[in-house]
């Protein structure tokens, strides 16, 4: 069967056409074919030439011919209606065509005049900010005509004087920042534009803005100069500042705040402010600015940290923006950035921590230099009665190398609280790092490289050199367990003057010329977080039973003690460094420098004379007083001050030399020898104590023939220092 779309086929020559599409010229040819047959006939027939039938078929023919023009006739009317209601709809498409185009005519007039007649400005500029449309006020306040201004290819930012564009430019859908125009002759314009990003019927990229400003008073310079500095003292104030809707979302901010938040800025319009918070924060800095748009008296500040790598901490205070009705339009927020702030309240708070525990630690100290003095003293009591080969004398020897490991533990205790006695000398760093070198190379191990560059006419120092090679021990042993896998030590020194006073953390260090110390190593470094606490004593991160935790803290002692600074930088994976800064002593010209060794004591050690010995702890006293009898003197022994003032003033009292503690009851020790040199001015005076001779040798400026015998102390020593006191060599 055929398809019936086939029978309306377009005819083209050469084509098979079906039938019924042929079916009105068919027609038409066979009406014109009866007609002609049946005049034929009928002539035919009139003239005798034709049967009797000749007349009925002329009349057959005829009539079907009639009947084939007719069907003609019909279809050529139809034809004719088909076409005038064509031409009618195509009339009728025309008109409202016209009446479309008329209308969007009148409507683009009407927008173009709502849009010049609008109190604020608005323009349209492509992607590279190629201005496409301006409308009458923008122009009217630009003092330029909007068809020269795109005519000319005017961008966005020709147009701007003060302010940055990144906020619009930068945004991905809507932006907001507040600008200076650039205006002909006159101050530049304070303005507020918003833009939005769309796109035209073909797809090109386009930036929709609208321009805020009271076009009452627009054309005013009163206007554009305050507007300009509106702009100016909001985008260049130093603390960020926000505006907030009621619901706490951000309408307007300024590049500081730009800069302290994650996004840096661009996409800040509509956000959250409590989203900027860090997570931990966050629900309360929500809150808090909730209760800030309620409350019309005010709220105290809050103290978050902002969202990001960084760990910002920031004050936020808060204002309330209000409508000419009273109502609340807003808040101002002024977010103030204290990550400074509260780093350097953390170190003072870490000084403060470390200044306690060296209190404590040099009061611990001092009570078991008093226990350590007896157990020392006993033991050597002991050992002069238990000589070698005796049952009793290996387990008094016991008793003192473990005595002396306690006090060696005690000396770094007060390291660590600068209350060490130290042997001050004139020391030069370079000697003590080459005589200390081969000791390093063996501590070390053959896995890390030494590497020693010394300072070219390095400058003195003053303190003690066993002290600073004890510095530097603790540093190369620290670098050393830090390089498991072997490494590089490096260990520099140089001069530096330093003009002005320097920060380094919490540490002021004064201007003056120093000698440096660098030790660095290429270890495994110090993690930022506990960097702040490696000067702590106790503190350490090796394995339970590697270490103490009282080499750094020693380091720090010894080296404040000195007068000195030591900082740290650390990088995790890269290593670690230690820089010492070391007071340069000025040494006069041809002033000899001091000898390093250390007096070798006398092999007498007995002597003659009397000793008035004062001492609050009775077993340190009872101690000194039987080893002092056994060397040949005659011991006084007072339990006070005041008992020792008595023995003073006793008539026909002889005294020689007088020991006396420091730390007393009542009265300390310089006090008492102020007292007694009153009578006696030539008395010779040796203090003993478990504190450094520093601590307390600021009260004896005045007194002179002083000498000073650390505790715990051997009798040996005790026996020598009197001895050396009586001789008249005190130091």
């Amino acid at each position: 069967m055929t398809d019936r779309a086939s029978t309306t086929t377009t005819l083209v020559p050469g084509e098979h056409v079906p039938a019924r599409g042929l079916g009105l010229p068919v027609v038409v040819a066979l009406g014109a074919v009866a007609v002609a047959g049946g005049v034929w006939f009928a002539l035919d027939g009139a003239g005798g030439g034709a049967s009797g039938l000749a007349r009925p078929v002329a009349a057959v023919i005829l009539a079907f011919g009639v009947a084939c023009a007719l069907i003609v006739r019909h279809a050529a009317s139809r034809a004719v209606i088909v076409a005038e209601r064509q031409m009618a709809a195509q009339a009728r498409s025309l008109r409202r065509l016209a009446t479309s185009e008329a209308e969007a005519a009148a409507q683009r007039d009407r927008l173009q005049a709502y849009l010049d007649a609008m109190p604020v400005g608005a323009f349209v500029c492509g992607e590279d900010a190629a201005l496409l449309y301006v409308n009458r006020t923008l122009a009217g306040w630009l003092g330029r005509d909007g068809a020269e201004l795109i005519g000319e290819g005017t961008r966005l930012d020709d147009l701007v004087a003060g302010g940055s564009l990144d906020a619009l430019l930068g945004a991905e859908d809507t932006g907001t920042a507040p600008l200076s125009l650039a205006v002909a002759a006159e101050e530049p314009l304070g303005v507020v534009v918003t833009t939005r990003r769309s796109a035209t019927a073909g797809g090109q990229p386009i930036l929709v803005g609208l321009v805020q400003c009271d076009s009452a008073v627009a054309g005013s310079p009163a206007h554009r100069v305050s507007g300009a500095r509106y702009v100016q003292f909001f985008d260049d104030a130093p603390i960020g500042i926000a505006m907030l809707d009621p619901e706490g979302r951000i309408v307007e901010w300024n590049r500081a705040l730009r800069r302290l938040t994650v996004d840096g800025g661009a996409e800040l319009f509509g956000l959250s402010f409590a989203d900027l918070v860090s997570p931990d924060d966050r629900a309360h800095a929500a809150r808090w600015i909730t209760d800030a748009v309620d409350d019309t008296t005010g709220r105290p500040p809050l103290e978050v940290r902002l969202e990001g790598p960084a760990d910002i901490s920031v004050a936020l205070y808060a204002s309330c923006l209000r409508k000419p009705d009273g109502k609340v339009d807003g808040l101002i927020l002024h977010v103030i950035d204290t990550t400074e702030q509260k780093s350097l309240e953390m170190q003072f708070a870490q000084s403060q921590k470390m200044q306690a525990i060296g209190q404590l630690a040099g009061g611990i100290a001092h009570d078991f230099n008093n226990l350590l003095t007896a157990m020392l003293g006993f033991c050597d009591l002991l050992l002069m009665r238990h000589q070698a080969g005796d049952q009793s004398f290996s387990d008094i020897m016991q008793v003192k190398q473990n005595a002396n490991r306690a006090a060696s533990l005690v000396r770094q205790l007060l390291a660590f609280s600068r209350r060490q006695t130290l042997q001050v000398k004139i020391v030069d760093l370079t000697d003590v790092l080459s005589e200390l070198s081969h000791l390093l190379r063996r501590l070390i191990g053959e896995s890390i490289e030494l590497e020693m560059v010394h300072g070219r006419d390095l400058g003195l120092i003053k303190g003690d050199p066993g002290q600073i090679e004890q510095v530097i021990i603790n540093l190369a042993v620290n670098a050393r367990d830090a390089m498991g896998e072997g490494g590089r030590l490096a260990i520099r020194t140089y001069n530096e003057r330093r003009a002005s006073d320097n920060g380094h953390g919490q540490e002021i260090m004064p201007a003056g010329d120093y000698v440096v110390v660098e030790i660095a190593d290429t270890g495994r470094g110090i993690p930022k977080l506990i960097l702040g606490k490696i000067f702590e004593p106790f503190f350490s991160t090796k394995e339970v039973g590697a270490g103490t935790g009282l080499g750094l803290s020693t380091v720090y002692g010894i080296v404040k003690q000195t007068g000195g600074y030591i900082f740290v930088d650390s990088e995790v994976g890269r290593g670690t460094t230690f820089t010492i800064y070391l007071p340069r002593h000025l040494e006069a010209s041809g002033q000899p420098r001091e000898a390093a060794a250390t007096r070798e004591l006398p092999v007498d050690l007995t002597g003659k004379g009397t000793i008035l010995l004062v001492e609050d702890e009775e077993v340190v006293r009872a101690f000194a007083a039987r080893a002092l009898r056994g060397k040949g003197y005659v011991v006084i022994e007072a339990d006070s001050a005041q008992a020792a003032l008595e023995a003073v003033h006793a008539p026909s009292q002889t005294i020689d030399l007088l020991i006396t503690d420091v730390v007393m009851p009542h009265m300390n020790g310089p006090a008492l020898v102020r007292e007694i040199r009153a009578v006696r001015p030539d008395l010779k005076v040796v203090f003993i104590s478990g504190y450094a001779e520093d601590a307390f040798r600021g009260g004896l400026d005045a007194l002179d023939q002083v000498g000073f015998l650390p505790k715990p102390f051997s009798l040996k020593q005790l026996a020598a220092k009197v001895k050396d006191a009586l001789q008249g060599v005190l130091d």
